[in-house]
Parts: structure tokens; C-alpha cells; sequence
């Protein structure tokens, strides 16, 4: 099972659950901790061969790793601590993993907040993802981590989460990056599915004013999906709950207790 980490608030029984993108780990939310856990209970997961949920190298197998394989994942540590229902908080390829759980298993999620959402790759991220494929297996993973983090917050004030997301990655194997790396192969059919169909679960996307890739994207998607809304925070990058953590905080708690109230 993923490593995981919980924080419990007597006063509440709404649980909080955070989901990292790819080559993170649990520790991107440390600037959310203090701030959430004091209003709900929180559950922290690293994923697949990231933060503590690493295997050593010798046990990585050669199963395909699959979008709905990696939201299992995170079912089977919901389960195990026996919660039923969870608000869930993602950021980058996280937001993927939380909505595509959302699809399967719409009875576990309260609400999604999608923070540096991604919902259409344009060319510049296509590009992105084909130029990785040609070399991924040629060149170490931490110069294309390092490559893919630079053009996707390549300002001044993107450098801390730039180097927060390297950091981070150091740690993966090669092996298990270029296994996280085929999801991209599902990319496209996926986040066609997402942006075609409202789901009807209350969405929160909060985005930052210069995430060039990703927010034209979820401006257009966002007028058709009645239970979304968006909210982009000024002078912030992708990563915003690092850029801007007191916004993001802000917003984002003020959300999710609405959601609480309506129900």
C-alpha cells in the first residue's frame, strides 16, 4: 500500500485528501497543512515510486502502470483507513488521477479542487512530451525533469517551486520515471473525456495568471461545465499552492466548507 500520512481534527469528521503530480511527493503541501488541519481531517499520499512509497530498484516490476491503476492506489489507502468520502486536492498530473477516480467512483468524492490543472495538451506540450519520448531512454530523467520544469514555470518567481519539483524528483529511479512516463500515451482520449463531460461533482479549478500551457485550456472548458468554477490567482506560475500559498489556502478552504454547508 502507498505511504500516507494523516492529520485528525476531533472537531470534524470531513476529511481533506492531497494528491502531488508526477515527480512530487506528499511534501509539496507542507505550506497547506497548518492552514487545513485545523478546519478538516487530512490525508497526505505519495504515489508510486515517489516520497516514502519508493520500492527498491531490484523490485520494481514491469507492470504497466495505468491512470486507473495509480486512483486504485489511492482507493485501497481511503479504504484501509475506512473513508468513505473525501474532498480531493490535486495539483498537475494529480488532478488527472483525481478526476479519472472521480469517473469510476463518483461516491468517494465530495468535491475536487484541481490546482494547475491540466485538461488539453496545446503544441507546445505536445512537443514537450514528444521530444521526452525520443530521449527518455537516452539521456538521464533529471534533465528532462529539469527541461519540462523550466519550460512549464520558466519566470523569476516560479524558481522555488521549479526547484521543489526537481528536488523531489531526484529522488525516482529511471526506471520507475520512464514507467509514469507511458501514462502520457493516455493523455489525449482521457482529457477529451473530461473536457466533453460535466461530471456534476463541485470542482474548484484554481490556477495561476501566468501557467501559459494549461489555463487558456480551462477558460474554455470552464463555461460549459455547470459545476465548476474558476478562480486564477495573479502573478502565480503552475505549481500555486507553492507560488502563492496564501491564496491558494484562502480560496480553497472557503470552497470547501461552502460545499460542507450545502449538504
Amino acid at each position: 500500500m502507498l505511504s500516507y500520512s494523516i492529520y485528525r481534527n476531533e472537531n470534524t469528521t470531513k476529511w481533506v485528501t492531497f494528491v502531488h503530480g508526477a515527480g512530487g511527493s506528499s511534501s509539496i503541501w507542507f505550506r497547506q497543512i497548518r492552514a487545513f488541519k485545523s478546519e478538516f481531517n487530512i490525508l497526505l499520499i505519495d504515489l508510486r515510486g515517489h516520497g516514502e512509497s519508493q520500492v527498491p530498484v531490484k523490485q520494481i516490476s514491469n507492470e504497466k502502470y495505468t491512470f486507473q491503476v495509480i486512483s486504485n492506489d489511492v482507493l485501497e489507502v481511503l479504504d484501509h483507513l475506512k473513508i468513505e468520502k473525501s474532498h480531493f486536492i490535486g495539483i498537475s498530473l494529480g488532478t488527472i488521477l483525481i478526476r479519472d477516480l472521480a469517473e469510476r467512483n463518483p461516491e468517494r468524492v465530495e468535491s475536487m479542487v484541481m490546482g494547475g490543472a491540466i485538461l488539453k495538451l496545446n503544441v507546445r506540450s505536445k512537443f514537450l512530451i514528444g521530444f521526452g519520448n525520443v530521449f527518455k531512454s537516452v539521456v538521464p530523467y533529471i534533465f528532462l525533469y529539469k527541461l519540462f520544469a523550466f519550460v512549464i514555470m520558466p519566470r523569476k518567481n516560479h524558481k522555488v517551486s521549479r526547484s521543489l519539483f526537481v528536488k523531489e524528483a531526484r529522488k525516482l529511479y529511471q526506471k520507475e520515471f520512464k514507467r509514469w512516463y507511458k501514462l502520457t500515451t493516455e493523455l489525449t482520449p482521457l482529457l477529451r473525456l473530461f473536457r466533453m463531460k460535466d461530471i456534476n461533482i463541485p470542482t474548484l479549478y484554481i490556477m495561476g495568471e501566468q501557467d501559459h500551457l494549461f489555463l487558456p485550456s480551462i477558460k474554455e472548458v470552464i463555461s460549459k461545465h455547470m459545476s465548476a468554477q474558476l478562480h486564477v490567482i495573479q502573478n502565480c506560475g503552475h505549481v500555486v499552492n507553492v507560488d502563492q500559498p496564501l491564496e491558494f489556502n484562502s480560496k480553497v478552504i472557503s470552497f470547501l466548507k461552502l460545499q460542507n454547508s450545502n449538504q
